[in-house]
């Protein structure tokens, strides 16, 4: 089992930024998958789940509206499409599956929302 996230870097606020995350190594169209985050010296906090065929989605209350989680079960990749990003976003982000077991974790991608 692998996740490979990119797309994180430095924006400004105000600004978007566009995560993926490559799964390997497990039956990707059965599993809903999530998208977390982690700030220095804070636990890692769930941010979006997307249901295994991307019907259904839900989000922490803080990103509503500005985040958008989707999914492409061909290309086993889960997206995170971010905007009106604030100094509070910044965190390292990670995906996973829900329900996959402990000890997968990719390395995140960092997100850097600062002037």
């Amino acid at each position: 089992v692998q996740f490979v996230e990119s797309g994180g870097g430095l924006v400004e606020p105000g600004g978007s930024l566009r995560l993926s995350c490559a799964a390997s190594g497990f039956t990707f169209s059965t599993y809903r998958m999530t998208w977390y985050r982690q700030a220095p010296g804070k636990e890692r906090e769930l941010v979006a789940v997307i249901g295994s065929a991307g019907g259904s989605t839900t989000y922490v209350d803080s990103v509503k509206g500005r985040f958008t989680i989707s999914r492409d079960n061909v290309k086993k990749t889960v997206y995170l499409q971010m905007s009106s990003l604030k100094p509070e976003d910044t965190a390292v982000y990670y995906c996973y599956a829900v329900g996959l077991g402990p000890g997968y974790w990719g390395q995140g991608t960092q997100v850097t929302v600062s002037s």
